[in-house]
């Protein structure tokens, strides 16, 4: 099946690669193909040259990439002493040619050459990749963080929300798409193709993804959604290979149960709150009478902080050997569980004021409350593991999205239901902490 049909309305957005731009890795070092680039030719020379750079780029050892990376943070870095006499120029006669002046001195060489690079039919996706390399290598070069501003800078532009497009990802969606749906799921893993269907092919199942005109192929994020009937308390009935589909007019909800993030060196670009406030809109197109948009979502941080306190708390200490002993352990701790969460979702806050689990900081940020928390809702050993079994869900309230976001951001508020509030108070009283007005 061809892509082209999936992605007809790209078409327009797209160039086609001529042969001329095509151009070996050459022999010349990569240093000098970059300052020849920077140096300014004709357009035609500098897409190839530029070609020429990204193809030696593929073909380079670890070692090599470390040296590429310094030459950019080092090499293709600010003049401090410009800027400050920039600075000064335009503190004394603040003009636009002082403005251009200094906006010139402030932007470092390298997201010139990064531009330059781009301007090749398909390089955005190349220096994605590149720029998964930088952060491979950024442990052990600390500096290479300077250069990745700039990546992170750039990546915001070309990838704002203008450039995204929606797709619905089908079972009829081309199988190079379904193939990385497959390999990209980071929440609740496709093992076959039997187990994709079962997520596509039902009445009551969609997907969406965010797709880039200059990587057609390759999904940004995408979405899980179940249309169920009341909010669901568990991923395995959600799952389950024998459930009844639910006719799309008499479902009440959608549930928004895996999101996924695709491509690693686009980490730090923010894709989810557009994708899922875009999903909310065309649902409510197709089926206006659903009531509810929530999550199903982990609690990845839980196990972890509850192993912070189990030194000192008989409680918590039980409940994680029962979750190490398997499901069948944790027969008699739900209520325990569910306490414990909710104070962990509504109360454990990083120095910066925002709560642990990210997750949390994810769904909250934009503007969800949490709802509810469910024990025995994740027993597989990933969910045993991170959470103790536990999920929980957001709701997202259309008329109260905004508010919540906006106190989320100013004071770290953390919106939540009657029945999480009364969690936390619960929890309260054993853990002997009184919960945030």
């Amino acid at each position: 099946m061809k892509t082209s049909g999936f992605f007809g309305d790209l078409i327009a957005t797209l160039f086609e690669r001529a042969p001329w731009m095509e151009a070996p890795p050459g022999e010349r070092p990569l240093r000098a193909m970059c300052e020849e680039l920077l140096a300014g030719n004709g357009e035609v020379t500098g897409m190839r040259i530029a070609r020429a750079i990204l193809s030696r780029y593929k073909s380079l050892s670890d070692e090599d990439k470390v040296a590429f990376f310094e030459f950019l943070t080092e090499e293709l870095d600010i003049d401090p002493r410009a800027i400050e006499m920039a600075a000064s120029a335009y503190a004394a006669a603040p003009d636009v040619d002082g403005l251009a002046r200094l906006s010139a001195a402030a932007e470092p060489p390298r997201q010139e050459l990064l531009r330059r690079l781009n301007r090749v039919p398909g390089a955005t996706g190349e220096l994605v990749r590149m720029r998964l390399d930088l952060l491979r290598l950024a442990p052990e070069h600390r500096q290479f963080e300077r250069a990745d501003l700039d990546f992170v800078h750039l990546f915001k532009s070309w990838f704002n929300r203008g450039f995204l497009v929606l797709r619905h990802i089908d079972w009829h969606t081309p199988a190079n798409i379904l193939e990385k749906i497959i390999q990209y799921e980071a929440v609740h893993a496709i093992n076959s193709w039997e187990e994709l269907r079962r997520r596509l092919l039902p009445v009551d199942r969609r997907c969406f993804a965010f797709f880039h005109p200059s990587m057609p192929d390759e999904p940004l994020i995408f979405v899980e959604v179940a249309l169920v009937s009341g909010i669901p308390g568990s991923i395995h009935a959600l799952l389950a290979e024998a459930h009844d589909p639910v006719a799309p007019a008499r479902a009440d909800t959608a549930v928004f149960y895996s999101i996924s993030n695709c491509q690693e060196g686009l980490r730090g670009i923010s894709f989810g709150n557009s994708l899922i406030k875009q999903v909310v809109e065309e649902l409510s197109q197709e089926l206006p009478h659903l009531k509810n948009y929530v999550t199903l979502s982990p609690i990845p941080g839980l196990t972890r902080w509850l192993a912070s306190r189990a030194e000192h708390d008989g409680r918590i200490a039980a409940l994680l050997a029962a979750a190490s002993a398997g499901p069948d352990g944790l027969s008699g701790h739900d209520d325990a569980l569910r306490e414990l969460a909710a104070h962990y979702l509504a109360e454990e806050k990083r120095p910066d004021g925002l709560p642990l689990d990210p997750v949390a900081r994810f769904h909250l940020g934009n503007g969800a409350l949490v709802h509810e928390v469910h024990a025995g809702a994740d027993l597989s050993a990933n969910g045993l593991r991170q959470s103790c079994g536990a999920m929980v869900n957001y709701l997202y309230e259309p008329l109260s999205v905004e508010q919540n976001h906006e106190d989320f951001v100013a004071n770290g508020t953390v919106a939540s239901s009657r029945s999480i509030k009364s969690l936390v108070r619960a929890s309260a009283a054993h853990l002997g902490k009184v919960p945030h007005a």
